[in-house]
């Protein structure tokens, strides 16, 4: 459906410079923009597609100037602004509620009036499912565990028995929350031989408010006790929180990364695509780690880490220049050695 460009700049709370009554039917980037759409620019280096952009209208920041023959939008965060935009142009749609034909709810679960089961989702003995919360085929809702409020869980999602989700949650296709911790005790001196002793993980997961967790992402269950991940957090696909770990509020954890048993993600915490992080240390409040960075020990708060082992930015963007000029620094140190064994030998004894 049509909005007005008024509308759409009083719901972002921008300024904005042009026709108010406008008609907009969409969005889209910059290049791909046509008439009737709406599209944002927000950094320098798209400059040139801002000059040469079809679009209608552009969410732009405050200091960029009119351009002609195009409406602008400015407001504090264009990205952010877009965003919102985006959710009021494409509301998810929820199916209407109920348990569909083809689900299954054991008789000893609690499923809200207001939730939706899809064919094929169930809900195993003591499972709670919270209103407006969707589950998907597939979907599976363990003994004794708890989904909150307005969550959604895809395909094939799986919430282990006693684990607890909390409201706002989105779980997407194939991601496990509770599946054991990977613990293991060698002995020697097993029933058939020496052996890798199971060590039972009796814990659970716990998963806080407004968190998302990407597709065929796994938190496993702690050994005892909880694994956390803290309100507001978003992970990847493809990542791997292990046994005991805790993800504090609002970080982000990308694509491939995996925490180790035991580690402490602080606050506000980036972690780049296929980090790694060892066991039992801490990463700071508002830490950043640098995409395939290995962290062998403790981040302090907001410090910026790449490289494996993963040192300060700076020293490991030092030492990745370094490593570029190597190949000619052993050719000179090897002139200079041939060098000085010239000399030593014209010197004579």
């Amino acid at each position: 459906m049509p909005r007005q460009l008024g509308e759409l700049a009083a719901h972002v709370g921008g300024e904005l410079l042009g026709d108010p009554s406008q008609l907009i039917h969409g969005l889209n980037g910059l290049e791909e923009a046509g008439p009737g759409d709406v599209s944002f620019y927000g950094n320098p280096r798209y400059r040139r597609q801002f000059e040469a952009t079809r679009a209608s209208a552009v969410l732009v920041g405050a200091d960029v100037p009119p351009r002609e023959g195009v409406a602008l939008v400015r407001v504090a965060n264009p990205h952010l602004a877009y965003a919102k935009l985006l959710r009021l142009f494409h509301a998810p749609e929820r199916p209407a509620a109920g348990v569909r034909p083809g689900a299954w709810v054991h008789p000893e679960a609690t499923v809200h009036p207001e939730a939706v089961l899809l064919p094929g989702a169930s809900v195993d003995r003591g499972g709670r499912v919270g209103a407006r919360t969707v589950l998907y085929p597939g979907a599976y809702v363990g003994e004794q565990a708890e989904v909150g409020e307005d969550c959604v869980l895809y395909p094939n999602v799986t919430v282990r028995e006693r684990c607890i989700v909390g409201a706002r949650v989105i779980l997407h296709a194939s991601s496990v929350v509770g599946a054991d911790g990977f613990g293991f005790a060698f002995n020697p001196e097993g029933e058939a031989g020496p052996e890798h002793f199971k060590i039972p993980q009796v814990g659970i997961v716990r998963i806080e408010d407004d968190v998302e967790v990407g597709a065929c992402t796994c938190i496993d269950r702690a050994t005892v006790g909880e694994t956390v991940v803290g309100r507001g957090a978003k992970l990847d696909n493809l990542v791997q929180i292990a046994h005991n770990v805790r993800v504090g509020p609002l970080s982000l954890i990308c694509a491939q990364a995996g925490v180790s048993g035991s580690a402490e993600i602080g606050t506000g915490v980036v972690l780049a695509g296929q980090v790694g992080v060892v066991g039992h240390i801490r990463v700071g409040d508002l830490a950043k780690v640098g995409a395939q960075s290995g962290v062998a020990h403790d981040v302090p708060d907001g410090q910026v880490v790449s490289g494996s082992p993963a040192v300060p930015h700076r020293e490991w963007l030092r030492a990745s220049a370094a490593a570029g000029q190597m190949a000619d620094l052993l050719k000179e140190v090897r002139a200079l050695r041939r060098r000085v064994e010239t000399l030593e030998k014209e010197k004579g004894p």
